[in-house]
């Protein structure tokens, strides 16, 4: 009998290879057009592992940790490698519990143990060593039904959970030495390939960090975001008051028709973040308060709420838009590209902004700026404003917290929010949700109704984005007064049903497709929910229309 050969497309290049051979060892032969250690492979139009043996011709696109895509299996191999290592140190003693993103990683606690003397450097070297073992990550598909009895009979009843929500008959499950477990994605082929780590302690916990799809050759340095931590620790603390700590937990209230009154509260517990930061600017005396956060946080209906509650309070309020000072286009520099720079501070007139809020300070009238986007000019309101006793200048922008934007007004005045959801419900114990997914599925959304943008473009976007809040927002988030969570414990449920319809339009010839797929499975995990009984003041609304605040 005759060996069958098929044959793979790569980068143009076509190469014959026998039948049984493992798509790894393709990557193998394809790995001179990367950089980076080949971690994930889609085979036509489908994704794949690359453990599993090559069936028939075929177009392949390989991925690595530079691309966003494997920088998602790189992490998530990452995590798996983690709970192998706490499993080999304390046995069935202790329980692995991963809390929330941090540091391009994860934040995570280890329940049921007392001493903690040098834990991050027991942990670093089991974890290298399961590295330097070369593990393969085995793939094994089952009945759901099969998962949901393993699951329980290992205890693990948060994943036996999800689980019963959602309507696929198979799943994948992933092996690494004696363990199984589900991570809602595909893993890479060996844990070999994840060599760039860094686990360390922080506060009651610790930090696994992984490098980022801009720095893939790094580890991020550490960072002690302890405002940020703080807020995530109080809305973890409000979801277990209101037993919601898994997604399983949400779609439990959904099926129970009492979504209503999880909708309620998690607005309350929003509103009550803006009442008690109203009262801390108001006992403070400041006069300049300056509000900033990453793309989609909801940094437009907070600050509109915010000034609300400064009104109940007696406070009068100006509200400005650093969009405004934004200098003339034919005056701005432009990017490596040779386009505008809309996200260089170098594009804020600061000598203005300074100006002009120096002198609201010192009770003086100013005439407002105004940009004209569409002429790329900048214009002055007719009437005068002038700062009283009782107002305060809300900012709200891309800068608002870089100290450059204002460097000569004094420190007494200033008042700085830090806004952004923080994701405090998981999807299980060992899988959180990523703060950047919430933003990312608000942004589609809005992207489509409001700039006729399909997904594919927000999603191509998304890099650029996320560079600029890289080199723009991050360095200053730790320089605030108060952090604001804007995100809503039943949010995704309800961005499903807007966000799912756009994400299948996504072709699979795109260079997105990845990304939408993965977006697709992640919102499998919740039931839908309606946006009848959301309130019209809600942040959430700001994304999916009908906001009061315009």
């Amino acid at each position: 009998m005759m060996d069958k050969y098929y044959q793979v497309v790569c980068h143009g290049e076509k190469k014959s290879f026998i039948e049984g051979t493992t798509y790894n060892e393709i990557a193998e032969y394809f790995k001179r057009y990367y950089n980076h250690d080949i971690l994930a492979i889609k085979v036509n139009d489908d994704f794949d592992d690359l453990s599993n043996t090559i069936k028939k011709d075929c177009v392949v696109e390989f991925f690595t940790i530079a691309d966003e895509y494997g920088n998602k299996v790189y992490s998530r191999s990452a995590r798996f490698i983690l709970i192998l290592a706490v499993k080999n140190i304390f046995k069935n003693k202790a329980r692995l519990v991963i809390q929330h993103s941090q540091n391009n990683g994860i934040y995570f606690k280890i329940e049921g143990i007392k001493d903690k003397d040098k834990l991050d450097e027991i942990l670093t070297n089991e974890f290298q060593n399961i590295v330097d073992n070369n593990f393969l990550f085995t793939h094994l598909t089952i009945s759901r039904l099969e998962a949901i009895n393993y699951f329980e009979k290992k205890r693990m009843r948060d994943k036996a959970a999800i689980l019963k929500y959602i309507s696929n008959t198979y799943i994948n499950l992933y092996r690494i030495d004696d363990i199984y477990d589900y991570f809602y994605g595909r893993m890479a082929y060996s844990t070999n390939q994840i060599k760039l780590f860094k686990i360390y302690s922080l506060d009651d916990g610790f930090v696994l960090s992984t490098p980022s799809i801009f720095n893939p050759n790094e580890i991020p340095k550490k960072i002690n975001n302890s405002l940020i931590n703080e807020k995530f620790d109080e809305s973890i603390a409000f979801g277990k008051s209101i037993n919601l700590t898994n997604v399983s937990d949400l779609n439990k209230q959904i099926s129970l028709g009492k979504i209503k009154d999880i909708i309620l509260m998690s607005e309350a517990y929003y509103d009550n973040q803006l009442l008690k930061l109203s009262d801390d600017i108001a006992s403070k005396k400041s006069k300049l308060v300056l509000l900033a956060g990453p793309s989609s946080s909801g940094k437009t209906t907070t600050a509109k709420k915010l000034c609300i509650y400064l009104k109940s309070k007696g406070y009068n309020t100006i509200t400005i838009s650093l969009d405004d000072y934004f200098t003339n286009l034919k005056d701005r520099p432009k990017d490596e590209d040779g386009n505008y720079d809309f996200e260089s501070i170098k594009a804020i007139d600061v000598k203005l902004f300074n100006e002009q809020m120096n002198a609201l300070l010192n009770n003086q009238e100013v005439r407002l700026p105004k940009f004209d986007f569409v002429k790329g000019k900048r214009y002055f309101e007719k009437e005068y404003v002038r700062l009283n006793k009782n107002d305060v200048i809300v900012v709200e922008g891309l800068h608002a917290l870089n100290e450059v934007l204002s460097s000569s007004i004094e420190k007494k005045y200033k008042y700085k929010i830090y806004i952004r959801p923080l994701a405090s419900l998981n999807l299980d114990i060992h899988n959180h949700i990523h703060t950047s997914d919430i933003r990312k599925l608000r942004r589609i959304i809005r992207d489509s109704k409001t700039r006729g943008m399909s997904a594919s473009d927000t999603l191509n976007m998304w890099s650029s984005i996320q560079k600029g809040e890289m080199n723009y927002i991050y360095p200053y988030q730790n320089n605030v007064n108060s952090v604001i969570d804007s995100s809503l414990m039943y949010e995704i449920g309800v961005l499903k049903t807007y966000v799912e319809p756009l994400l299948y339009s996504v072709m699979d010839s795109d260079a997105e497709y990845p990304e939408a797929i993965r977006l697709i499975n992640f919102l499998r995990n919740f039931l839908p929910i309606p946006s009848d009984d959301i309130p019209n003041d809600s942040v959430l609304r700001e994304f999916i229309g009908g906001s009061c605040f315009k």
